[in-house]
């Protein structure tokens, strides 16, 4: 059995998205690619090259791509906020009159023209072709049982550089222990083994690692669904799945 699981770190705006691709064979997931784009119409060109027509995968975007509002927050976005404000891991509220909304919803419709259906519900382990919307802050927190986010996107380059250290030895240290477990990162070539201290560099690796994280949150709904997992919102209202605190 195998089953691709797609990590789109979505630039909301303009600024480029992080790509990433796992697989899972023979009980395991392995990293396949991890890359970025700039252009939707280049990143809809990966995903058909990573994910033949006929192949089942699970694409979890980190961008808002259902938005029934037309003013104000989310009901996901609100249950956000309330459940993990304490740890600073609260979303942007999304409406339909923010500038990015056309963007992130059409991305969504892309995906259903080409067969993903919304999963805010899913039965485990069945192979399908799926997306869903997630949230890399709250799932780094549940996953790694952190007190607060790590603050890798905000703030004097060093102090973000040294977050995403953390961040980096988190993947490598911990996700090939849980289930699903990921294969040991270190024997990829796609993955960042050092992270320089500018602003390009470390905008480049927090896209690609935000993207691993995503595809590793497809992996885990997929795997456990509601068992381990939390869905606030739903097909109406729009939805972010989170992997539960371990």
């Amino acid at each position: 059995m195998t089953m691709k699981f797609i990590g789109i770190d979505l630039g909301w705006r303009s600024q480029p998205s992080g790509l990433c691709c796992l697989e899972w064979v023979d009980g395991q997931l392995q990293l396949l690619a991890l890359d970025r784009k700039d252009a939707i119409a280049d990143i809809l060109i990966w995903i058909d090259q990573s994910v033949q027509a006929d192949e089942p995968a699970i694409i979890a975007v980190d961008a808002p791509t259902l938005i029934p509002n037309a003013n104000g927050s989310r009901l996901p976005d609100k249950l956000s906020h309330k459940y993990f404000g304490k740890y600073h891991a609260g979303c942007y509220p999304a409406n339909q009159n923010l500038p990015f909304a056309e963007r992130t919803i059409n991305f969504g419709l892309e995906l259903e023209s080409r067969g993903f259906a919304h999963a805010p519900t899913i039965e485990p382990q069945k192979l399908s072709r799926y997306q869903i919307e997630v949230f890399p802050h709250p799932a780094i927190v549940n996953l790694f049982n952190l007190e607060r986010i790590l603050k890798y996107k905000k703030g004097r380059l060093n102090e973000r550089r040294l977050e995403l250290i953390k961040l980096q030895n988190y993947l490598l240290d911990i996700l090939p222990s849980l289930s699903p477990a990921l294969r040991p990162l270190r024997l990829c070539g796609s993955f960042p083994s050092e992270i320089l201290t500018t602003g390009a560099t470390l905008k480049a690796v927090e896209d690609k690692l935000d993207s691993l994280i995503c595809a590793y949150v497809a992996a885990y709904w997929w795997y456990w669904g509601q068992e381990r997992n939390l869905v606030l919102g739903d097909r109406t209202t729009g939805y972010i799945v989170i992997p539960q605190r371990i």
